[in-house]
């Protein structure tokens, strides 16, 4: 049994829901279950909805941009005959009942609420446009089976709830071996029977946690690029496909930033020992990327990770005594109030610094917290550069010209704040 996962980009609009079809058609017959993103930017259309609704403004125009997108879809796939449409058209009209209902003071809730329905509404187009060609396909709502807790917007998962109410999307496996499962990435129900998401990207992993439930030989995740690159072709030229790289080297990857898997999405599928293939949807025939337990070709490249817009803080105390542990604890008390991620982080005697992504708002929250008790000093238009598996000389070449504000250093990796 095989889970493929499409995102936003493999379904943004009528020949890119073809080429899908054009996809599995050149697959395996192994069983499928086929999770979807959004279609194209729906989730960003989405959340300017939610937005104006929130802030008490007229939501219409907006709500309108989102329907005439899938409509204008609908009509070049030519499924307005198909069962699955309907039902496409009664969420449509779930959504509006819901804009127009009055605004609780829970906005995560609400958030959840509003943008959970682009994958509704893509996995059911692309059902109706599936049948219509031909394949034996069920649409399935994923909310029926992964569970999470009550949180909004950034949701944990319930793993003895979502073991058991998979069974029954394993019995509809079962029933019949060449029936393909269409369902969502990212959304979820909570214990109260509410939707709620997992964060932003996170339908790699609704593919995941649907492969260790199921106990699938794979997971395939299906992007617009040949596999796993050795850097980002937007900031790097020359770069290198990776062919295999192990779970731990991934979630390393992830960890610093590397854009291709989403961090969550490695750990189930490491718990099963499930291989995970990224795969381009452009080209099937490519082998891609592929991540499992063997970490022995892990080194043999050397990865490249490049975040700019960084913003490094300076902070000691005001009174000059050494920034010891009862510091640290307030101060990264206040980075999580205010919801800042810290990239990296290094201390002196009487001073911390954090290197953070560029976000006015936050980065304000958390200067006003420190103000009573810090002194705060910062830098602005950085750029951070992680390594792994570097060489000095590739170091240095890289660094030319440029001012180094904070190096860190390991045996496998570097990492350099520079200006």
């Amino acid at each position: 049994m095989e889970v493929f996962k499409f995102g936003g980009a493999s379904v943004k609009d009528a020949e890119a829901v073809r080429n899908v079809c054009k996809v599995l058609k050149g697959s395996s017959k192994d069983r499928k279950v086929l999770v979807f993103s959004a279609m194209g930017k729906t989730t960003n259309m989405l959340e300017e909805v939610h937005l104006k609704r929130v802030q008490r403004s007229n939501w219409n125009e907006a709500f309108e941009r989102v329907v005439d997108f899938h409509e204008t879809i609908a009509e070049a796939l030519g499924v307005h005959e198909e069962e699955h449409y309907c039902d496409f058209q009664t969420e449509v009209s779930r959504l509006k009942e819901i804009l127009s209902t009055p605004v609780s003071d829970q906005e995560n809730f609400e958030y959840d609420r509003v943008v959970s329905f682009g994958e509704l509404m893509s996995t059911l187009l692309i059902t109706a446009f599936m049948e219509k060609e031909g394949f034996n396909v069920e649409w399935m709502d994923v909310r029926n089976v992964i569970k999470t807790n009550n949180d909004h917007r950034f949701a944990d998962v319930d793993w003895d709830r979502s073991n058991r109410a998979a069974e029954v999307l394993q019995s509809h496996l079962e029933e019949d071996p060449e029936r393909l499962i269409v369902t969502q990435g990212f959304i979820a129900a909570s214990r109260l029977g509410n939707t709620t998401t997992l964060g932003r990207e996170g339908s790699d992993f609704s593919a995941s946690i649907i492969a260790f439930l199921l106990k699938a030989n794979k997971l395939v995740i299906w992007k617009d690029v040949p596999g796993m690159l050795n850097a980002d072709p937007k900031w790097f030229s020359n770069t290198i496909q990776i062919p295999h790289i192990s779970y731990s080297e991934s979630i390393e990857l992830s960890y610093y930033g590397a854009s291709v898997i989403h961090p969550k999405t490695i750990q189930p599928l490491q718990q099963n020992d499930i291989p995970l293939f990224v795969k381009s949807f452009n080209d099937p025939s490519l082998k891609g990327t592929k991540i499992d337990g063997n970490t022995e070709n892990d080194s043999l490249v050397p990865m490249y990770i490049f975040k700019p817009n960084q913003v490094l803080l300076s902070i000691r105390s005001r009174d000059l005594s050494f920034v010891v542990e009862k510091h640290l604890s307030d101060i990264f008390e206040m980075i999580s109030k205010v919801g800042l991620r810290v990239n990296v982080m290094q201390n002196s005697a009487v001073s911390f610094s954090i290197c953070v992504d560029a976000d006015p708002h936050r980065i304000e929250q958390l200067r006003a917290l420190l103000k009573e008790g810090y002194e705060v000093r910062y830098n602005e238009d950085l750029e951070l550069l992680t390594m792994r598996h570097y060489e000095e000389n590739v170091v240095s070449k890289l660094v030319k010209g440029k001012e180094v504000l904070m190096e860190q250093r390991s045996r496998q990796t570097i990492r350099l704040v520079l200006r």
